[in-house]
């Protein structure tokens, strides 16, 4: 067999299309059944043995009967069907859907860090050591004064920081402060958050740019404030730029100024929530530190605080114990007002060892450099798509309109690319809202990869679109019936066939 040119090579030609029909199994292949579809041996059971009542005890059972290769391939062809980090961009705006970097699993899985939470602060002064060091990393980079480690995640952050809010509230007398005021671009969680922890919402419109309306802000301050919760840069990416004149105007009216740390990749190394005025801050690890995200759990949401709100945050707190020794040793302590517990132990420890062994390795240098690249990629994408984005200039994130396509149904044929689609819908600000973002791991590469999917999805018919996607294992589904009637079983759903 002689080559050809790559034009027309009937061999190459088939070597292509080995690759798209290997790429078609891994993506959209046969359904794969579940193990207990699978083929199955009955076991015996002696129910004379069962210390359970007899309506609750079988003769036997029903097990999977699959030797090692059957059952390693399962678990592989169930990891090939499913889409996450690993696989490629996930460029999910707000969401930050960082890449997390095997070394810090590494570290957590050091037998040092399995640590019981009874043991006794004097032989575990390595683990305190780290917790207090961490507090010292996140008070540095956030601008803050004190910060806890017990929130196990984002959502959790916010609800302890407007408890420490409320709490110096009414130390110092002033119950009446029953408002806090929310823009309506804000994460959903600042709205629950806030409602949780007993307070009235007020909802805070965008001026013409995308950003806080001073004169709206102006109206909604009152007496009853007790906090405005604020993202910078907010969720159309943009910076708050009119910052200082909002903490000024907050804490006019004795307002705290709450910062959701939400998008702090984009100001890693280069500006500090506590410089603007805030007074009280979650950290989002897994946004800023490339920690797991979510999933149910575990995560965590360290809370920073300036000087006056130190003595409320939950207890117990790490700190150096003052010791003269040759060696320092650290201490776990309570706060003068503390608001209680709120976690066990100082939170999710194992995460927490991630977190601090990401800030370790990147340092100052590298920290600010993630930032920049985040900032980076996030511009170049944008200019990379047909798609409008509405407002500019934008930092780690950007949000784009689909115009007359659905964004929804953008988002599903984007699947059929071999991508993981933006955040749709929100914020509602932008009609059919892209909002987009592929933080500083990306190459430019994997971003023009992701632009190729935008601008081929923007040129095709709503025909397509509302039938994509087709290359998915799962394909298009009722999202509603699925909510409203889940199919928790795999039994209940055979049994309806």
């Amino acid at each position: 067999m002689t080559d050809e040119s790559a034009d027309g090579n009937p061999s190459q030609e088939r070597g292509e299309q080995a690759r798209y029909d290997q790429a078609r199994y891994v993506d959209d292949g046969q359904y794969e059944p579940l193990l207990a579809e699978k083929d199955r041996t009955e076991v015996e059971i002696d129910a004379d043995d069962s210390p359970l009542p007899d309506d609750l005890t079988r003769d036997a059972i029903e097990l999977p009967e699959l030797s090692e290769p059957e059952l390693a391939r399962h678990y592989t062809r169930l990891s090939q069907m499913i889409y996450g980090i690993d696989s490629g961009p996930y460029p999910l705006g707000s969401c930050t859907m960082k890449y997390n970097p095997k070394f810090t699993e590494d570290v957590a899985a050091l037998p040092d860090a399995a640590v019981h939470p009874d043991r006794s602060e004097g032989s575990i002064q390595g683990t305190l050591e780290l917790m207090y060091r961490l507090q010292d990393y996140l008070a540095r980079i956030g601008g803050m004064d004190a910060v806890t480690l017990q929130p196990p995640a984002g959502a959790a952050g916010e609800f302890v920081g407007i408890r420490v809010a409320a709490a110096y509230h009414e130390h110092n007398g002033e119950d009446h402060r029953d408002e806090v005021i929310i823009p309506e671009s804000a994460h959903g969680t600042n709205f629950a958050t806030a409602a949780l922890g007993g307070y009235e919402v007020v909802s805070l419109p965008s001026d013409d740019e995308g950003r806080v309306d001073l004169e709206a802000l102006e109206a909604a301050l009152s007496e009853n404030t007790a906090a405005l919760m604020l993202t910078n840069p907010n969720t159309l990416g943009l910076f708050e730029r009119d910052i200082t004149e909002i903490a000024e105007m907050v804490h006019d009216v004795g307002g705290l100024l709450y910062y959701d740390g939400a998008n702090l990749n984009a100001l890693l190394g280069r500006a500090r929530p506590g410089d603007m005025g805030f007074d009280v801050m979650h950290y989002n690890v897994h946004k800023t530190f490339a920690t797991p995200h979510g999933g149910g759990g575990p995560g965590a949401g360290p809370v920073g605080v300036v000087d006056d709100l130190a003595p409320f945050l939950p207890a117990p707190r790490v700190r150096a114990d003052g010791s003269s020794g040759s060696e320092q040793t650290y201490e776990l302590f309570d706060p003068e007002h503390t608001i209680g517990q709120v976690h066990g132990y100082q939170g999710n420890w194992l995460v927490l060892v991630k977190t601090f062994a990401y800030i370790a390795r990147l340092g100052d240098e590298g920290l600010t450099d993630a930032s920049a690249k985040a900032v980076l990629n996030a511009n170049y994408l944008a200019s990379q798509i047909d798609y409008d984005v509405p407002y500019e200039p934008f930092h780690h994130e950007f949000v784009a309109s689909a115009g007359e396509q659905d964004a929804a149904d953008v988002a599903k044929r984007m699947l059929d690319y071999g991508v993981h689609p933006p955040t749709t819908k929100w914020p509602e600000i932008v009609p059919e809202a892209l909002m987009t973002e592929p933080t500083e791991v990306e190459s430019k590469a994997t971003l023009d990869r992701l632009a190729a999917a935008f601008d081929a999805v923007a040129e095709e018919d709503d025909e397509t679109l509302a039938a994509a996607p087709d290359r998915t294992t799962a394909r298009r589904i009722d999202q509603t019936s699925a909510a409203r009637n889940p199919r928790l079983s795999w039994q209940a759903l055979a049994d309806d066939e």
